[in-house]
């Protein structure tokens, strides 16, 4: 059986498949695009980088997202990586029952950034990015993202993260070196 054959035979319920995947620690982003000039988002954690040279994210989201035909007609979004004491943001940008709400841009501070993307306020980086490539896969869409700006305004706070659908903080971490290959500009 060829390895596409076999793929195609096997089914995952997706229970276990969301439970497998809630195993591997994520950070949390808030996507963001313009409406017209409004400002929208949504929390994301299906986001990666995708290559340094040229520098390309990808973010993936559920095709049914309201978010989606926004990144669609401006051709552009931001990732807004939140700091651990921005769990509240992440919240309300997915979507939970809080005043103000998601239609509300959630009460945050924000700022056009150098390509006019909506950039929150306490981010710890943002990056701003033209949609290259749409990928429909599944029940989601990758947008590939040319990243076009990037800004690193708190480089010492702590990340937020999320895993096995919850929030998680840098308390008992400690930090080791990396051992493995060095980096260099011709490898």
């Amino acid at each position: 059986m060829t390895p596409a054959a076999y793929a195609s035979a096997v089914t995952v319920p997706a229970a276990d498949f969301r439970t497998a995947i809630g195993q591997f620690a994520t950070g949390v982003t808030v996507v963001t695009t313009l409406d017209g000039d409004i400002p929208a988002g949504i929390t994301v954690n299906a986001f990666t980088s995708v290559s340094l040279e040229p520098a390309l994210v990808m973010v993936a989201l559920d095709h049914r997202r309201f978010l989606v035909p926004f990144i669609e007609a401006s051709g552009r979004y931001a990732v807004n990586v939140l700091a651990e004491d921005q769990q509240w943001l992440s919240d309300c940008f997915a979507g939970a029952n809080v005043t103000p709400n998601r239609d509300a841009f959630c009460g945050a501070s924000w700022r056009p950034g150098q390509t006019g993307m909506p950039l929150i306020g306490g981010a710890i980086a943002t990056i701003e990015c033209r949609v290259v490539e749409r990928i429909p896969l599944g029940d989601h869409l990758l947008f590939i993202g040319a990243v076009e700006a990037v800004a690193v305004p708190e480089p010492d706070a702590p990340p937020l993260l999320y895993h096995r659908r919850r929030y998680l903080r840098i308390e008992r971490a400690s930090t080791a070196q990396v051992i493995g290959k060095p980096e260099s500009a011709g490898n």
